[in-house]
């Protein structure tokens, strides 16, 4: 099921989302989706709402260096005998920074080199902590598409990434949660303007979903609505304002934001 949370004549609710001979409508859902919930029956077409993030979470936990190739290509070092990081690189993005599909990046006036970087981002369903792997599947609500915008110029001359990669506007996700979904092996892609800069499947990640949830609930607890970014694969570039940026999923579907001046 397409989870999505969207707002009409002021007001904010969640939806199913179904595909019909008319288009995309949304099913109002009664109550919050981590719960159990039912659908109300009365459904809006997708193109009389604007869609929210869909999701507002406490935090969101993101893995740098998930991906082998990325890894090179941003010159990073500190690798196993098996190529890998010796530990998943985690950090924070406050909510101050998610925006949802259709939303501007605003480009931050301490950054002169932004960079797009698609990701698969896992959404939490159910409050957990120490969660051994074999339970992995049952605290997870569902994946989205994410953009781990990074002003790289200040990543690099800062060295903490608070700033870098937590600006506001710095974490587009959208445009909605697919609950029934196998995230072992799908396609990301990543498009500036119509034009390919990132492709990758999620079968590459150095770590795996079940991984990155053991590693991060051994050290806090993650609560309903909560994100994973998961790492972005090779190809990640420079964007400017103007642009619009794609982040596309096997699966799930695609998340479009414009680059705009801040301010």
């Amino acid at each position: 099921m397409r989870i999505a949370r969207f707002s009409i004549d002021g007001n904010v609710a969640f939806g199913a989302v179904e595909d019909t001979p008319q288009g995309l409508v949304l099913d109002i859902i009664k109550g919050i989706p981590y719960a159990d919930f039912e659908l109300s029956g009365t459904k809006v077409p997708l193109s009389k709402v604007r869609l929210l993030p869909p999701v507002l979470p406490n935090k969101v936990v993101a893995i740098g260096r998930n991906y082998a190739e990325h890894a090179k290509e941003l010159g990073n070092a500190a690798f196993d005998d098996q190529g890998r990081p010796e530990v998943p690189v985690a950090f924070f993005k406050p909510t101050t920074s998610v925006i949802g599909s259709g939303d501007a990046i605003e480009y931050p006036s301490f950054s002169n080199e932004l960079h797009h970087e698609a990701e698969l981002a896992v959404v939490i369903g159910r409050m957990c902590r120490e969660v051994p792997r074999e339970r992995v599947k049952d605290v997870i609500f569902g994946y989205t598409c994410a953009n781990d915008v990074t002003a790289r110029d200040a990543q690099q001359r800062e060295k903490q990434w608070a700033r870098a990669k937590g600006f506001d506007t710095s974490c587009p996700l959208g445009p909605w949660v697919e609950t029934d979904l196998d995230p072992a092996d799908l396609t990301i892609q990543a498009t500036v303007n119509g034009e390919q800069r990132q492709l990758g499947r999620t079968s590459d990640m150095i770590r795996s979903i079940e991984d990155l949830v053991v590693h991060i609930t051994e050290a806090m607890t993650l609560l309903p609505g909560d994100v994973i970014l998961t790492g972005t694969p090779a190809g990640v570039g420079p964007l400017n304002v103007g642009d619009e940026v794609a982040v596309t999923i096997e699966g799930i579907g695609t998340l479009t934001n414009k680059v705009v001046k801040r301010g």
